[in-house]
């Protein structure tokens, strides 16, 4: 059973900031990753199609398939799991999220969908995008 990962986008005002700031990484690394602390326990469930889900500025906004996770050792001499992604971002259907710490799981019936090409063209604000997904109108 597939399931995902949820964490907050630090630092980071919008998709296109997002998209900049890892297209840097991946022509620095040539690829897309993250580190964290912790290795997922449900890291199999993550690796059968599992997405992050990025919290930007309190709102899931955009998930990124997870391809790997690979051991890695700081510079401290501490143990850390390096997330690695799919370079391509995908828009959801905007969901506010509280702020947390670290990251979280989120089962595959709670993640928001995928927003439709024709929503992505139309140019509406995300904030815009979150009260009309709240009235059920996207």
């Amino acid at each position: 059973m597939t399931v995902n990962i949820i964490k907050l986008c630090v630092g980071v005002e919008s998709i296109d900031d997002l998209q900049m700031w890892q297209n840097k990484r991946l022509k620095e690394n040539k690829r897309v990753y993250h580190v964290t602390r912790m290795m997922p326990r449900r890291d199999a469930e993550v690796l059968d199609g599992g997405s992050l889900y990025w919290v930007i500025k309190g709102i899931i906004q955009v998930r990124q398939k997870i391809v790997e996770f690979e051991p890695v050792t700081g510079e401290d001499g501490i143990k850390r799991v390096m997330m690695v992604f799919d370079p391509e971002l995908v828009p959801v259907r905007p969901a506010p999220r509280r702020a947390f710490q670290g990251w979280r799981y989120l089962n595959a019936e709670d993640a928001p969908p995928d927003l439709s090409k024709s929503a992505q063209r139309a140019g509406i604000p995300v904030e815009m995008r979150a009260e009309l997904a709240d009235l059920g109108l996207i």
